[in-house]
């Protein structure tokens, strides 16, 4: 521990130890935040991170402390209420928004709610709310329901939320996974506006060239233990990544010809009105075709399309060489399409049910028995075999979704496709709140699937990962494919400069 003057300080945790049953999730962590710093905590999902954040936050009580200090002033025992008051403000990677409710209120919900009940002034609070989304940058329809935004804008109304209390650190889980480049430039630049004025800032990220970016240092922790306090100059994301897992992950292009190899499927001129306009590709037999572009480009609803959860305007479509216009999701996947979406938490799995129940709820009638009920034996064996094949890190199949790191529940998405045996299988932004190491293992997965024949489209914003792991990369802005590129003649820079350009 530093002996620097207290008052420096926004945060100092010295050996402080969380365990949950026999799991020990943190083992005599030190971590500490000077006043105005931005500082990187980084980890594998599972490493004790959130842990962390809701011992500082009063959401666990550790079972041993020597201290728990908050800008300057030791805390025996916090509770969430407590932790706001003093200055504490966490944007989770959930969000904790509530959908029905408007944009406005989102905002100042935390302010309307206060200790006691009382009338809302709807003009005041819309005045307060348009005054932080203007600090954002942003422009938002003040009344309109959250459910009306996209995930990029549903994410500008938590920071917004945060930055309306007066906090003096801010714990921002994964703030930017679903923003554009230019939205996360703006949230960078409000982030080194607040440490000017002396507001402490946590940044957690899986994005690791923004955290080298936008952090002074770096907290690494590894299974509840500290690895190590590291500088941000000098440091690589190759070496943070080996902090992070204990391994060097290499990052290398791995693209290949596939000229005679069937074609799965092909788009020629298909559009929709104000969505997206002559869009022609081709996807052919163990090829991963990259689909890169800024949030917005039209990516997700021209997926949207191909899985007949949208129509298109104009344009036509073929799956292994038959016309194929699907009028529902549930006809695009009985004809071999596969979908996982960009919104694992609401749209990819459910998060109530078990392990099991959402790795077979795809093929449910593949498990029916003659009397119309399901195998047990049947669903287990299913269970068993992705959760081996994929590598599933599970305590027990009955266990709940949400007990699953992000990587894990990913994968449990994927294995709920799998299942269904896709011809084609649609993997949009599959990596988002995915740590560096649970990629790693997930794009693995990606190339075997390939290599056994599967063809796979891989929608990100994210240019190294279509860079990496792609065959071929097409980029789409304002609703167009604009440009095709082979990965092993262009470089990331170059692609970067292009689709930010």
């Amino acid at each position: 521990m530093t002996t620097a003057p207290a008052e420096r300080f926004a945060l100092r945790l010295h050996k402080v130890s969380k365990a949950f049953g026999g799991v020990q999730a943190l083992n005599k962590i030190d971590f500490e935040v000077r006043a105005g710093e931005v500082h990187c905590l980084a980890g594998e999902n599972g490493c004790g991170k959130s842990t962390l954040i809701k011992v500082v936050t009063g959401v666990h009580q550790p079972e041993s402390a020597d201290l728990i200090e908050l800008f300057g002033a030791r805390v025996d025992r916090i509770t969430p209420v407590q932790a706001r008051q003093r200055g504490v403000s966490v944007i989770w990677q959930d969000l904790a928004l509530f959908p029905h409710m408007s944009v406005a209120e989102n905002i100042a919900f935390d302010d309307l709610v206060g200790l006691r009940p009382r009338s809302v002034r709807y003009r005041e609070m819309s005045a307060r709310a348009g005054e932080v989304l203007e600090r954002l940058g942003v422009s938002l329809p003040l009344t309109a329901p959250l459910n009306d935004l996209s995930i990029a804008q549903r994410q500008v109304v938590a920071i917004a939320r945060a930055l309306m209390n007066d906090a003096k650190l801010i714990f921002m889980d994964e703030p930017t996974a679903s923003l554009t480049q230019s939205e996360t430039d703006r949230l960078l630049d409000i982030v080194r506006k607040l440490s000017a004025d002396g507001v402490a800032v946590v940044f957690v990220s899986h994005r690791l060239a923004e955290v080298l970016e936008i952090a002074e240092r770096v907290t690494v922790v590894r299974d509840g233990n500290l690895v190590g306090v590291y500088p941000t100059e000098g440091m690589t994301q190759a070496r943070l990544g080996e902090l992070m897992t204990g391994h060097l992950i290499e990052n290398k292009v791995d693209a290949r010809d596939l000229p005679d190899a069937p074609v799965v499927f092909e788009a020629r001129g298909l559009s929709r009105h104000g969505e997206f306009e002559d869009v022609s590709l081709t996807i052919r037999a163990g090829e991963v075709l990259g689909l890169t572009g800024l949030i917005g480009a039209g990516r997700t609803e021209l997926a949207h399309v191909m899985m007949g959860m949208r129509r298109a305007d104009a344009g036509s479509m073929t799956l292994e060489g038959s016309a194929f216009r699907p009028g529902s999701i549930r006809e695009a996947i009985a004809k071999g399409m596969a979908y996982v979406s960009e919104d694992r938490l609401s749209l990819g799995l459910l998060q109530k049910q078990s392990i099991a129940d959402n790795t077979v709820i795809s093929v449910l009638r593949q498990l029916t028995t003659a009397s119309g009920l399901i195998s047990d034996r049947r669903k287990a064996d299913l269970v068993r075999h992705w959760i081996r094949e994929l590598g599933v890190k599970i305590g027990a199949p009955e266990d709940a979704i949400s007990t699953l790191s992000g990587g894990n529940q990913q994968k449990v998405v994927l294995a709920k496709w799998l299942a269904t045996e896709p011809r084609l299988l649609i993997l949009d932004s599959p990596t988002v709140g995915v740590d560096v190491g649970a990629r790693a293992g997930i794009f693995r997965i990606v190339r075997a699937l390939a290599e056994q024949g599967l063809a796979i489209l891989l929608i990100s914003d994210e240019v190294t990962e279509v860079m990496h792991h792609s065959d071929r990369i097409l980029h789409m802005a304002d609703g167009r494919i604009v440009q095709a590129y082979d990965p092993r003649t262009v470089s990331v820079p170059q692609l970067e400069e292009r689709i930010y350009a």
